[in-house]
């Protein structure tokens, strides 16, 4: 497989409703969707999702761009690929960035199987063609629209809750959900707001039945995690800390969480994801699919990998109405009854709408043969 051509839609998405965080507040969100032409005509698919500020992890959306045309495009141009697990190979060279080296790593993977006429769920361990998903919730101060949003949530089917969290706002919307909802599936998660000195406080957090605690430390500790871990009854899980299958090593060799969200883009893509899956199926870890906040192209990547039967808890892979007023895609990804179908097309199974992209975006050729 050779790479004729890559073009990229740089695309701006207004969400429905702001996010807010312990990081800040989103009323949009800035993606890159890239289209991977190779020899013979087809096109691979993949999105880049870092955020505009180094936040969440130190990549930004124009840092990925720069890393992207400077130094993985030509490692990857340069090569006749066999088969996509080459591609991480190939990226080796590029230390980190592993959002820019995902976006590209998928799109290789989506492009093998349509040179196949597979599926991508095809390439992965014991599928199903439905999976139940779950809704993440950012910081509302009022706490009566918060419970209403969430019972809006509930109706429409998702099967669990993650609620943002940081200081000063935990325990009275944790409560507040508790009473109006208090057999729902609910975790936390506090985005590294949080530090060693409040473990004390973070221990009342067991007494509401949470199903995990999402990164209440910093992206780079795993020491104070694991002392966390040992004196908190929920359990742990590490979102921000894991890049690479070594960091999920450590984390289990310390103890430092029970609990892991993979998110492809932040691992680097489809080859490393599916090593950490192997490293938590072997270790006895619990793993879930995570988001960010992808347009269709990304969540129907989700849903292909999500499809595999160890992902048993509900994922952060919503419809396209919940953050969006309108996709990208030809058809939107819906639920329906607390699920959604994996796409069954080729590749990641979706298709483009070009007259979206245009519309939130413009349209750039970024390499040719």
């Amino acid at each position: 497989m050779k790479i004729h051509r890559i073009d990229r839609y740089c695309v701006r998405l207004p969400l429905r409703i702001p996010f807010v965080t312990s990081y800040g507040r989103l009323t949009e969100k800035a993606f890159d969707i890239l289209v991977v032409t190779d020899e013979l005509g087809n096109c691979g698919l993949g999105e880049l999702v870092p955020f505009e500020q180094p936040d969440y992890i130190e990549e930004t959306i124009d840092t990925a761009r720069i890393i992207i045309e400077k130094h993985l495009i030509p490692l990857m141009t340069n090569s006749d690929i066999q088969h996509p697990k080459e591609v991480s190979t190939l990226f080796d060279e590029v230390k980190g960035n592993q959002m820019a080296k995902s976006s590209l790593e998928t799109a290789i993977w989506d492009l093998y199987a349509k040179r196949k006429g597979k599926s991508l769920k095809e390439y992965f361990y014991d599928t199903r063609e439905r999976i139940p998903v779950g809704v993440s919730v950012g910081i509302q101060t009022d706490l009566t629209k918060l419970t209403d949003q969430i019972g809006k949530y509930v109706e429409q089917g998702y099967q669990r809750v993650k609620l943002k969290i940081r200081p000063g706002y935990d325990l009275e919307p944790i409560e507040a959900i508790r009473q109006e909802f208090p057999d729902i599936l609910l975790m936390v998660d506090a985005n590294s707001a949080y530090t060693i000195k409040d473990i004390s406080y973070l221990k009342q957090l067991d007494a509401y039945n949470l199903a995990m605690i999402e990164q209440p430390f910093a992206a780079n500790d795993f020491l104070d995690h694991a002392q966390l871990q040992k004196e908190i009854k929920t359990d742990i899980c590490l979102d921000e800390n894991i890049r690479t299958l070594k960091d999920c090593e450590l984390a289990f060799a310390l103890g430092s969480c029970r609990a892991i969200n993979l998110k492809i883009p932040r691992v680097g893509g489809i080859t490393e994801a599916m090593k950490i899956v192997d490293f938590c199926k072997e270790k006895g870890l619990f793993v879930w699919l995570g988001g960010m906040f992808e347009s269709g192209v990304g969540r129907a990547l989700n849903l292909q990998f999500a499809s595999q039967k160890i992902f048993t808890f509900p994922g952060d892979i919503s419809a396209s109405d919940r953050y969006y007023f309108e996709d990208i895609l030809s058809e939107p990804i819906v639920i329906q009854n607390g699920e959604i179908s994996v796409p069954n097309g080729q590749g990641i199974g979706i298709s483009l709408s070009k007259e979206k992209l245009l519309k939130y975006g413009t349209l750039e050729t970024i390499y040719t043969k």
